[in-house]
């Protein structure tokens, strides 16, 4: 399976016999608010990535750290995997947009997991950089993966975004 970027092509609407695994990361708990919005309508799982260090309470030194995982590839020990991964044809992966990317867990967590002949559905949380080069990020570790286009939601809207969410899930052809 490639890698699919244009909107005709991510539009193809998923079996109601998949199964369906939705894994976060969250930081602050503005990414667990969007996936448990995701999973109250799509069903599925509900995964969430920990990293075994944890990050500091303070958001500018979470920055410094993210930086610094960036710069040199850090891909942290996670306290948990998920079981039977190859189960899961479809994979909604939630984090916030980090260093206009995914966090070091997040990559930690796609690096381990195969996602050979899934459906990666990209969701994201931010202070105002939307995906960033996450879903570019993300099409790189999941080279063969179908890699729909990503939802962006900002931090100060998590609460209220249930329509944007549900439009987004009838784009990408998971919901009706």
């Amino acid at each position: 399976m490639k890698n699919m970027s244009t909107s005709e092509e991510q539009t193809q609407p998923a079996s109601r016999t998949r199964r369906i695994l939705v894994a976060y990361f969250s930081w602050s708990g503005n990414t667990r608010e969007i996936a448990n919005q995701i999973h109250k309508i799509v069903g599925g799982n509900l995964f969430e990535i920990v990293s075994v260090d944890k990050y500091p309470s303070d958001y500018d030194e979470t920055v410094k750290q993210a930086r610094k995982e960036l710069e040199t590839g850090c891909r942290p020990q996670l306290v948990s995997e998920v079981e039977d991964i190859e189960s899961y044809d479809v994979v909604f992966i939630g984090y916030p947009n980090w260093c206009y990317t995914i966090p070091a867990p997040v990559a930690s967590f796609l690096s381990k997991c195969d996602s050979t002949e899934k459906t990666i559905a990209p969701f994201c949380t931010h202070g105002g950089d939307r995906l960033g080069e996450s879903v570019e990020d993300i099409a790189k570790l999941c080279q063969h993966s179908l890699v729909l286009e990503g939802l962006a939601v900002r931090g100060s809207e998590v609460r209220n975004a249930q329509s944007k969410v549900s439009e987004w899930l009838r784009k990408i052809g998971v919901a009706e």
